[in-house]
């Protein structure tokens, strides 16, 4: 993990490069990133793997650029990597198709471009190789939605092919297109210019706190310090929350569960009012017996469902838990590869709390990292952790995916909370009726 100072990967903006073999792909993401990111050769298919590096690009800022293999590779091994491909594609904030200028668009293109629609995921269409095109028209810039405002900016420099400007007329979600040249730098610019605008979302002021937080507020953040903590640092959910209370001016008290009582009684005496006590999921029910019914009780793994965009789904998707059976299969999946602990919450606490909860045999499998099962039909429900390494595209693609499959989705916070009665009390605390 590193310093508070540094945006982590899932905070900054994914920009994918995506395309056929030999469109330029990898000559375009070194244009714009002015580095040797990808290796480039006139042989097709020289991309074997999604290339992914966190870099700051002007005017964007913090990103995570991904270079992905030719979208038409071919074989057991282009095959493969097409799937790689089509994961990347589940996180990415802002997609960039790159075409030959000289060819055209292609049916893997168009297929592309059809994925981009599915998962509204706003793009680019860079005409490369633009230095050796025969015939190129002026043309307007088409753009909707978030990015109208960048109109002005494309309209002056587009040039298009004319079935490229009639291909995005079908495109409902935010988009451009105009000839770029890799080797001439022709437009790159203007290419950064417009990806940035696509991805302004991203880059915002919403936190996990947004709507919950005054300036003045004072929070209690109870962090356990056991053997399943990390050593010497936080976990990035607290990193992000004593970053946000402090930008709002407002207060963070940090102890541990068997220091909590000692805390409240010390803040009583003093008068100043709790705006909340914030818990690590792990210690919620020891937690809750502490905090007075009139304090707002929530936990960090709940306020990141929220922050994510999954926390009603996530509330609806717990209650399976109530329906499990002997034999049932539940799918515990983690963002993150680290090194196991004993007392892991993933593998060794929830599961166990959950065998004690509902009394059955219960089998549980695990995933983690960017490893999710596309086929969920095994199990009976999936329970996610808070996802804090993971960008918001890729939390809200699984829990689509789940809920395509009719298998109920839900959180490790949110699981806990349910299990130990005291999800409405914590729901309640974030504004939320369940």
């Amino acid at each position: 993990m590193g310093m508070m100072s540094e945006a982590p990967s899932s905070e900054r903006v994914q920009i994918g490069f995506f395309g056929i073999r030999n469109a330029g792909k990898s000559s375009v993401v070194n244009a714009v990133t002015g580095q040797n990111l990808s290796v480039i050769s006139d042989t097709p298919g020289t991309t074997t793997d999604p290339v992914r590096k966190a870099m700051e690009i002007s005017p964007i800022g913090p990103v995570v650029v991904i270079d992905t293999p030719g979208f038409d590779d071919e074989g057991e091994l282009g095959t493969m990597r097409v799937a790689k491909t089509k994961e990347t594609l589940r996180r990415v904030d802002v997609a960039v198709l790159v075409v030959d200028g000289t060819r055209g668009m292609r049916a893997k293109d168009r297929e592309l471009l059809d994925i981009f629609e599915k998962l509204r995921i706003p793009y680019v269409v860079a005409l490369n190789k633009a230095d050796l095109m025969q015939r190129v028209q002026e043309t307007k810039t088409e753009m909707t939605g978030a990015v109208s405002q960048s109109r002005e900016l494309s309209a002056g420099a587009a040039e298009v092919l004319p079935q490229v400007g009639r291909e995005a007329e079908r495109r409902a979600v935010p988009h451009a297109e105009f000839a770029v040249s890799a080797k001439t730098g022709w437009h790159i610019r203007e290419l950064k210019d417009l990806i940035g605008k696509l991805g302004k979302a991203k880059i915002s002021s919403r936190g996990l706190l947004d709507g919950l937080i005054e300036p003045g507020d004072l929070f209690v953040l109870v962090i356990p310090q056991d053997a399943s903590a990390p050593k010497g640092r936080l976990i990035l959910p607290e990193q992000m929350m004593i970053h946000e209370i402090l930008d709002h001016a407002s207060m963070a008290l940090c102890c541990q569960p068997p220091q909590l009582r000692q805390t409240l009684a010390f803040l009583a005496q003093s008068g100043k009012k709790i705006r909340m006590v914030i818990t690590d999921s792990q210690a919620f029910s020891e937690v809750s017996k502490a905090v007075p019914e009139e304090i707002p009780l929530a936990s960090f793994s709940i306020l990141m469902a929220r922050y994510k965009g999954v926390l009603e789904e996530a509330a609806r998707g717990v209650k399976a838990v109530d329906m499990l059976q002997d034999g049932d299969k539940v799918l515990m999946s983690e963002g993150c590869t680290h090194h196991r602990q004993c007392q892991d919450i993933g593998t060794v606490k929830i599961p166990a709390w959950l065998r004690a909860y509902t009394k059955k045999n219960i089998s549980i499998e695990t995933s983690s990292g960017f490893g999710f099962p596309e086929d969920l039909s095994p199990y009976r429900m999936v329970i996610h952790c808070g996802g804090c390494m993971l960008n918001e595209k890729e939390v809200q693609s699984r829990m689509r995916q789940a809920k395509e499959q009719g298998v109920p989705f839900t959180n490790y916070g949110i699981t806990i909370a349910y299990m130990n009665g005291i999800l409405q009390r914590s729901a309640k605390a974030i504004g939320l009726s369940l």
